[in-house]
């Protein structure tokens, strides 16, 4: 599948520029807000550590980052889920999509990823760049549970006080709503197919996004 958003995106800061001129700078992060949010998450580890990264939805199949090392990794007390309106990522303010987002309750597997050392300050900046367009999200480090021992890993869950925070939605308005995106990163489609497509190539069992990825199928071969 063809990536809508790489590395150079990111480097370049190519999707806020790309906001800005479309004239929706206003749901942007400011510069300042985005350095003040990256530090905050800096402080919250311990800088002996080794750094790791939980990524639960594009992250696991298009993950941008350089790492050293990659694990399968499961996160107690969370859950995926499609929980946060996206008016840039992968809808736009006309007509908005949804991205995942983890909330309160449950596990989530996903992947972790080991940074290295030298490039860690690089690559949270770009991190941020992506996952932190607006205030949508909490940057939270987390317990990942993998089958090498536990591991320190920073994530990023919904901040439920966002206007953007969907709450719970059924299966066919999530359908509904990914069939009719397109933001800067692409397709909401595409996004839930992709993600539920890497989960299965991983092993993670994630029924919920399975069942999604076949109810958007069958909707599109009947409009086919």
């Amino acid at each position: 599948m063809k990536q809508s958003i790489e590395r150079s995106n990111l480097e370049k800061d190519d999707i806020r520029t790309a906001v800005r001129d479309a004239g929706h700078g206003g749901l942007l992060l400011s510069d300042a807000a985005l350095e003040q949010s990256l530090q905050t998450a800096m402080v919250g580890r311990n800088a002996s550590d080794p750094v790791w990264v939980f990524g639960y939805g594009s992250l696991i199949w298009n993950p941008l980052m350089r790492f050293a090392e990659r694990r399968l990794a499961k996160v107690r007390g969370y859950h995926r889920g499609f929980y946060l309106w996206s008016k840039i990522n992968r809808g736009s303010p006309e007509n908005p999509g949804l991205v995942l987002a983890l909330d309160r309750g449950g596990s989530c597997g996903g992947v972790a990823y080991r940074l290295h050392p030298e490039h860690v300050t690089e690559e949270f900046k770009l991190l941020w760049r992506r996952e932190m367009l607006a205030a949508a999200y909490l940057a939270r480090w987390v317990d990942a549970h993998t089958d090498s021992g536990v591991v320190r890993a920073l994530t990023f869950v919904i901040d439920r006080k966002t206007a953007g925070y969907t709450g719970r939605m059924s299966d066919e308005d999530i359908v509904t709503t990914a069939l009719g995106a397109h933001g800067h990163y692409g397709s909401c489609a595409d996004y839930l197919l992709a993600t539920a497509s890497s989960l299965e190539q991983h092993g993670i069992s994630d029924q919920r996004m399975r069942r999604l990825a076949r109810l958007l199928l069958a909707r599109r071969h009947r409009h086919d």
